[in-house]
C-alpha cells in the first residue's frame, strides 16, 4: 500500500531523515517508535505531503505522491494537537467537514466516534470552551469522518480519559479487522501492545528495525513490550 524509499530530508544543518525505507500494508497497525526528534513527525508530513522530502520517495498504492494530491483524500490525519478557531461551534465544524467531503466520489461518513464519544450533545459549544481532552475526541472523530484506507494516529490517546481511550482502541482494532492501514505514535507501551502488530524505531532519522511485535518478544525472551524493546536496542547499540 504505502512504499518508503531512501526517504531524506534535511533541515538546514539537522537531517531529519537518513534514507529511509519502510512498506506498510493494508490490514496492518504499525506503531512508529522512537526517542523525542527521532524524525517520526517528519515521516508523517511527508506521507501527508506537508512536508517535500530532499531525497527518496513514497509509492502510494503504486503510485509516486510527487505532484499528485488526490491520494490525500484516502487518509485520515489525528495530529497530536487539534487546533481549531476558537469561535466556531462544534457542530458546524462537522458540518463545514462533510460539505467538503461531498466533493469526493464516496459521501459515506463514518460517524461511529461522533456517536460513542457522544459529540452531539456539544455541537452547540465554541472549539474554545471545549477541554483538552474533548478536543482530542474531536480530532479523533474526523480523522475516521471519511471512511479513509489509511488512518495516521499522533499520540491519538493523550488527555483522554480510560473510557474514551478504550472507545478509540476498539475503533483502531474494528478499522484493521475491515482491512485498513493505521499508523500510530505513541510513547505508552502497554497501549501499543493492545493495538499493533508491528513496530518501526527510529532513531536519528534511521528505521533501525521494523519487526513484528511477535517478533521483538521472541528475540529478546521477554513478555513485556517495554522490556522487549529495551533489551533489543541494548544489543542492537552493542553490535552497532
Amino acid at each position: 500500500m504505502i512504499q518508503i524509499e531512501g526517504l531524506q530530508k534535511r533541515y538546514g544543518k539537522i537531517q531529519a531523515l537518513r534514507g529511509i525505507d519502510l512498506t506498510f500494508n493494508l490490514g496492518q497497525v504499525v506503531a512508529l517508535v522512537g526517542p523525542n526528534a527521532s524524525g517520526k513527525t517528519t515521516l508523517i508530513k511527508c506521507l501527508l505531503g506537508m512536508v517535500i522530502p530532499d531525497g527518496g520517495k513514497i509509492i502510494f498504492d503504486g503510485n509516486d505522491i510527487k505532484g499528485d494530491v488526490l491520494y490525500k483524500r484516502r487518509i485520515g490525519y489525528m495530529p497530536q494537537i487539534g487546533r481549531y478557531p476558537d469561535n466556531m461551534r462544534m457542530g458546524y465544524l462537522f458540518g463545514m467537514m462533510k460539505d467538503l467531503g461531498k466533493t469526493r466520489v464516496k459521501e459515506l461518513f463514518d460517524e461511529e466516534l461522533i456517536v460513542a464519544f457522544k459529540l452531539e450533545e456539544m455541537f452547540g459549544k465554541p472549539m474554545r470552551a471545549l477541554s483538552g481532552g474533548t478536543r482530542q475526541k474531536v480530532s479523533a472523530a474526523l480523522s475516521f469522518l471519511f471512511d479513509p484506507e489509511v488512518i495516521i494516529l499522533d499520540e491519538p490517546t493523550a488527555g483522554l480519559d480510560p473510557l474514551a481511550s478504550e472507545i478509540l482502541k476498539q475503533k483502531i482494532q474494528k478499522e484493521k479487522d475491515a482491512g485498513k492501514l493505521i499508523l500510530v505514535t505513541s510513547h505508552i507501551m502497554s497501549e501499543l501492545e493492545e493495538i499493533a502488530d508491528s513496530i518501526a524505531y527510529i532513531v536519528e532519522g534511521e528505521a533501525i528495525f521494523y519487526k513484528s511485535i511477535a517478533e521483538i518478544k521472541s528475540e529478546s525472551g521477554e513478555e513485556r513490550l517495554g522490556r522487549a524493546l529495551f533489551h533489543l536496542l541494548h544489543n542492537l547499540k552493542c553490535t552497532r
